[in-house]
């Protein structure tokens, strides 16, 4: 990781910049699969399986059969984990439910909200080099809780034809409707505009490569919602004289083992903390299965000095993490203070992989410094609100004049008709 020390506000942009990629040759590609989808439906999506998950499948849906075959496969170690983590999701996003407030704005003007489900949710697991069992319940569980009617899930197969058993096992647990054998690009493209097979939802949720961040991005211009525009993991953590080295290398090492592209970012006010902290992280990584992801995530990240707690809080919320963990001896008052942060770990105690797994908090979250204008997901993201108003004979007296006038201003006199013929049928009744 590369040091900073005390750096200048001017270079902050540049310290803070994450990794790009080149993208109009991946925009055409992406375009070209959902182009493709839509016009072939399922006999394009097993093409790309095969083209690009090298399986050939007869068809896409997991069988019956296939869920009771999971069962079988996973520990009941793992299925207790499961369920511990689905309860605690389940109690956090249960609490997050809305309660309808009915405001008379003036006398015989009522306003009102109703929370309602999107009806069809679409979930995207991503299988590559590590089988996201937990998204699964951090996707699933709040869709159920929200009332949606279809829960689809797509996830790419293994070269055998087969979803991970824990995934299906997860999705049994969370309440996933239907699951399916689809990956990458040509999976978001199914759930977007539907096939033979797939069901076209009406809103996208899930993580996924550039490809499938990209293809969501694309189908959410004219066809789908997505969930929010997000990219490789990171995570920033602030530390000062009284972290420990070891727990702070090991919160950095769980996101850089994300993947290649993910980022970490270190940002401290104690000089002596940093090669204690390096040593650590040479130390933990030889001795991880995927430390050569993790090297190379860390060629990416920084570790940056500061001279004050304060300067350490406006760094990070210049950078906007995805997920922000506190470990100095003030991180109460630190926390106070987070303004742009997807999810936030607070104390030595609080590893940010209890977030991943089973504290109850989603860790679906905007990542690439989205956190400035975008939330995580969580119970509101599979709910609309839909508005509603009455007004009765004394509210067209107290309102009427005013919308009428504002009509008229606007040059839009059958806005202003439709109040005024009301106003004279008030003043009728008056009489």
């Amino acid at each position: 990781m590369k040091v900073y020390e005390y750096p200048e506000r001017n270079v902050w942009p540049q310290l803070l910049s994450r990794p790009t990629h080149e993208a109009s040759h991946l925009n055409a590609v992406v375009a070209e699969v959902l182009a493709d989808v839509k016009a072939r439906g399922d006999q394009a999506v097993r093409e790309y399986e095969e083209r690009f998950d090298k399986v050939c499948l007869d068809a896409l849906a997991v069988t019956e059969e296939e869920m009771q075959e999971a069962e079988l496969l996973v520990s009941e170690e793992l299925k207790q984990s499961l369920q511990l983590a689905h309860e605690n999701i389940r109690k956090f996003h249960a609490a997050q439910a809305f309660k309808e407030i009915r405001v008379e704005v003036v006398q015989g003007v009522e306003c009102w909200q109703k929370s309602v489900p999107i009806q069809k949710v679409g979930l995207y697991i991503p299988g590559g080099t590590a089988p996201l069992f937990s998204t699964v319940l951090m996707l699933a569980t709040p869709a159920r809780i929200a009332g949606c009617e279809e829960i689809v899930l797509c996830t790419p197969p293994n070269r055998e034809g087969k979803v991970h058993p824990a995934i299906l096992v997860a999705a049994r647990i969370a309440g996933v409707s239907r699951v399916f054998k689809v990956g990458g690009v040509q999976a978001i493209g199914a759930m977007a505009y539907g096939t033979e097979s797939v069901p076209k939802v009406y809103k996208i949720f899930g993580p996924g490569n550039q490809y499938v961040m990209c293809a969501k991005q694309q189908v959410s211009l004219h066809d789908v919602a997505i969930d929010m525009p997000a990219g490789p993991s990171e995570v920033c953590v602030l530390a000062d004289e009284t972290s420990r080295p070891a727990f702070v290398a090991a919160d950095l090492l769980s996101q850089a083992e994300h993947g290649a592209d993910s980022q970490v970012l270190l940002i401290t006010t104690s000089a002596e903390l940093i090669p204690a902290v390096q040593e650590e992280l040479t130390r933990q990584l030889d001795l991880l299965p995927r430390a050569e992801i993790a090297r190379k995530a860390l060629e990416n990240s920084k570790i940056v000095l500061m001279h004050t707690a304060d300067e350490m809080m406006e760094l990070s919320n210049d950078y906007a993490p995805e997920h922000l963990i506190i470990e100095t001896k003030d991180y109460m008052q630190m926390a106070a203070k987070v303004i742009n942060a997807g999810s936030v770990f607070l104390g030595h105690w609080t590893p940010e992989s209890a977030g991943d797994y089973a504290s109850g908090t989603n860790h679906t979250l905007p990542t690439h410094g989205y956190a400035v204008a975008y939330n995580g997901v969580n119970l509101d993201s599979y709910m609309r609100k839909v508005t509603f108003q009455h007004i009765t004979p004394e509210g067209v007296s107290h309102i009427g004049p005013a919308v009428a006038c504002m009509a008229q201003g606007e040059m839009l006199d059958a806005h202003s008709n439709a109040m005024t013929l009301r106003m004279d049928e008030v003043n009728k009744m008056k009489k």
